[in-house]
């Protein structure tokens, strides 16, 4: 690359630089990494920076801003560049976090408990009851083990003289390590001989720790222990990250509507019935926990989860009520805290807080405010940091007597001018950054990951890290003084009990996702066929396409691909048939279009996606995308619909060949076939219905968008005839596209569905319509006149359309909501 990398970054003067020391001298520990930025080509750092960034697309990581034009969809902003730590510094963050931990562990124990930290005086009851975080039904429960922070994060800020301070404690529900292990597995790919020779410590040994912490701590009872996520959904800012870690750690994903509480004991609703839950790991607000006893309009909670808890039958990690000491009013208060209940000093000093509710500290806060910080002293507060000396005019007379009218309200931290760490922007600049630090609760104490989140400011010269405002993310490297045994998430050894032979964990709603995951999908292809066929005959020039292009309007009027006709429609003021079309493939308000249906289907999967293979995701991915570039002409929208083809055929392969063949698979199945089966009778009955002398000009078609048009000519080597047609079609159980051969499917999927899942199988769905074409008389086509025949098939394809609707609301009723008619119902022998 050109010469002088390093000499082009800047040092600031009030700053600590993370890679170079006051005089420019590289320091020994980013020394290596440094000489390998220094002799890499250019195009070299640039194909690493843009694996990085085709790493984050492909694999679908995401932060969730909300109001963020690019919705769910918003790309995880993450830095090629990682920051090093040195083993020596690294080990006294690590004792100083474990400590932390178990400071404020000891606190929440005597907050819902016996209150002495009130008593005597240490901590200001006002900071405790004056705020929403402390949770009054919580008050007396004892957790399993006696942690109530199970999972802890601290924001980490580095002053001008190289020590840290705390500047932020995340004891609700603490993000972002499922990131940090994001992150680490994409840049350490980025410089694979980098990371082996530099010694880096690895990750999985913290999340091994958390998984076997839960399973012990857990009141199981006997039982081997479950342990589910609890998530808020998908619209939840970091639900990217509660996949992940739900993937990662071998745990359900789970919402509330999931878990069902039972005398005092909470289950899982699966598809096999209910199972017990023994712990869970959330990353649910306190608030929407239990709509019972916490917030009544919670639509997220579980009902009764409060009285599981105080019953000592679930381990909840974090305990209820533990987001009462992300206020930082509490630093203040801390190391005195510390000595009392620890014995000991902190370890590291929180940043310098005065909590105004206390007069001393008001005075000083009015006296110095260009020297500080403004922040909300509960997290309930929706208010932003205000930097002091930014405070001119009006604005500081407001902000002085907003202070004074609810001092309590407030708390002012010192300004701490944050180090700075280079970042790659086709050179080396230089960023505000902080780190996140994890720990997580074992028998022994707590373990501290060894690595970090690292939170880079989104642009040079701003003072506020946050992943809202588009900061950057850093994989933090942990270096150790010898070569690290790399570690896996794997058990060395499993038993018998150990033993899974299907899906007994997935849950109704990840059964209904998948379900619906199929329709859509299948839905997908077959407009996407439909309207390719339209198309290319709105594009040609023979004159006979006019009326088999009639028909093909007619077919995706019928299949709701185009909106149907009004009777009180004026042919004039319509759209050209072009435009319909067009819009049919990229309208997303348009029921029915190619791009609605590919919205829902990344709804359903987005889901499930702890289900999906990385491979599978990036293919939904990239199918969610090929409507991505403006669609104005015919020419396009052939093209973008042969892109979307092929994305959905890769999807059906990944359907067959990529996932395991439990319930769950099996439900996606029966939404693909069931979709498959009310398309194929929606669109062969449209030439059936056609009069006799332009009805076999619709079948090149109708074989074309049934995706059998090459079965059919390698057969027969003749123009499309009607018994033969028919046959392929509708018949032939061969035939992956006819209606026999959905039929055939589903009385087998449904029965062994039924059978291992103890569910009734649903036989007058699908068996009458099975006898029905086993029993039909193909020789009837050969008469003369064969419209009796024709007209017989006709009402028997709408039989198949009718059935295929029934059955899918069976499917829901019996196996999604548990509610069912008994009538049409047998149980399978």
């Amino acid at each position: 690359m050109s010469a002088g990398l390093l000499d082009t970054y800047p040092l600031i003067a009030d700053r600590y630089d993370e890679m170079l020391a006051t005089r420019g001298e590289t320091r020994p520990h980013w020394q290596a990494f440094a000489e390998r930025l220094e002799h890499a080509p250019e195009d070299a750092l640039k194909r690493r920076a843009d694996f990085v960034r085709d790493a984050i697309e492909s694999d679908g990581v995401t932060y969730n801003v909300y109001a963020d034009p690019k919705g769910t969809k918003r790309p995880w902003e993450l830095d090629m560049l990682p920051l090093l730590v040195s083993p020596e510094e690294w080990h006294g963050i690590s004792s100083a976090i474990s400590q932390r931990a178990r400071l404020l562990n000891a606190i929440l124990a005597d907050l819902y408990g016996p209150q002495t930290l009130l008593a005597e005086g240490l901590l200001p009851p006002a900071l405790v009851f004056g705020q929403h975080g402390f949770k009054w039904p919580a008050r007396g429960t004892l957790p399993p083990g006696k942690v109530w922070l199970f999972s802890y994060a601290a924001d980490l800020a580095r002053a001008p003289d190289g020590r840290f301070w705390v500047i932020a404690d995340r004891t609700q529900g603490p993000s972002g390590a499922g990131y940090a292990l994001q992150n680490r597995i994409i840049v350490s790919r980025a410089f694979p001989d980098a990371f082996r020779e530099l010694h880096v410590q690895p990750l999985a040994g913290f999340f091994r720790a958390m998984q076997d912490s839960l399973a012990r701590m857990a009141p199981a009872d006997g039982d081997v222990p479950l342990t589910v996520l609890l998530t808020p959904g998908p619209y939840n800012e970091t639900y990217f990250e509660h996949a992940f870690l739900a993937r990662y750690l071998g745990f359900p994903l789970v919402e509330g509507q999931d878990l069902t509480v039972r005398d005092d004991t909470v289950y899982l609703k699966t598809l096999r019935g209910l199972r017990r839950v023994h712990a869970i790991l959330r990353r649910l607000d306190d608030d929407f926990c239990d709509p019972l006893e916490l917030r009544a309009d919670s639509a997220l909670g579980i009902p009764g989860l409060l009285g599981a808890i105080r019953a000592g039958r679930v381990l909840m990690a974090n305990a209820i009520g533990s987001g009462v000491l992300e206020s930082g009013a509490i630093f203040g208060f801390l190391p005195a805290i510390c000595q009392r209940l620890l014995g000991e000093p902190m370890a590291m000093p929180s940043v310098a807080s005065w909590w105004c509710g206390e007069p001393p500290a008001l005075e000083y806060v009015l006296e110095h405010l260009d020297e500080l910080v403004i922040k909300p002293a509960f997290a309930s507060m929706r208010m932003e940091a205000v930097f002091g000396h930014q405070l001119k005019g009006d604005a500081r007379k407001r902000m002085i007597a907003s202070i004074v009218a609810q001092p309590h309200a407030y708390v002012a931290q010192e300004w701490v001018r944050l180090s700075q760490v280079p970042v790659w922007n086709q050179r080396l600049t230089p960023r505000s950054v902080g780190v996140r630090v994890f720990a997580t609760a074992t028998p022994e104490g707590y373990a501290v990951m060894p690595g970090a989140l690292g939170r880079v400011a989104p642009r040079a010269a701003m003072e506020v890290i946050s992943m809202q405002r588009g900061g950057l993310s850093k994989d933090v490297w942990v270096r150790a003084e010898a070569p690290v045994v790399r570690t896996s998430l794997l058990k060395r050894r499993l038993g018998v009990i150990d033993l899974v032979c299907g899906g007994s964990d997935i849950p109704s709603r990840v059964g209904e996702n998948l379900f619906w995951m199929g329709r859509y999908a299948e839905r997908c292809e077959a407009s996407a066929r439909l309207l390719r066929a339209a198309l290319t005959r709105v594009a040609s020039t023979d004159p006979e396409t006019e009326q088999s292009l009639a028909g093909l309007v007619l077919a995706a009027r019928r299949l709701g691909v185009l909106s149907p006709l009004d009777d009180e429609d004026d042919d004039d003021e319509r759209p050209p048939l072009e435009t319909e079309l067009v819009a049919a493939l990229t309208d997303f308000t348009q029921p029915g279009s190619v791009a609605a249906n590919l919205r829902a289907l990344a709804f359903a999967a987005s889901q499930v996606r702890e289900r999906l293979s990385s491979d599978n995701w990036h293919a939904l991915n990239r199918l969610e995308q090929q409507l991505s570039e403006p669609v104005l002409t015919t020419d396009q929208a052939l093209s973008a619909l042969d892109r979307v083809m092929q994305s959905c055929i890769a999807l059906a392969g990944f359907a067959m060949d990529d996932m395991t063949r439990d319930e769950g698979w099996r439900f996606l199945i029966l939404g693909r076939r069931i979709e498959r089966l009310a398309g194929l009778a929606g669109l062969i009955s449209v030439p059936l219905e056609a009069p006799p002398e332009i009805r076999e000009r619709m079948f090149e078609w109708m074989l074309e968008v049934a995706n059998s048009i090459v079965t059919y000519r390698a057969r027969y080597r003749r123009v499309p005839e009607l018994l033969p047609v028919v046959h392929l079609l509708v018949f032939d159980t061969a035939n992956p596209h006819a209606v026999g051969f959905q039929v055939e499917i589903l009385q087998r999927y449904l029965a062994r569905t039924a059978r291992e899942l103890g569910h009734p199988y649903p036989s007058l769905m699908i068996d009458p319509l099975a006898r029905r074409l086993e029993d039909f008389d193909l020789t009837r086509f050969e008469a003369d006149d064969c419209e009796l025949a024709i007209g017989t098939l006709r009402t028997l394809l709408n039989e198949a359309l009718e059935a295929s609707g029934n059955l899918s609301d069976e499917v829901h009723r019996r196996f999604f909501t548990h509610t069912v008619r008994p009538m049409h119902l047998r149980r399978v022998a």
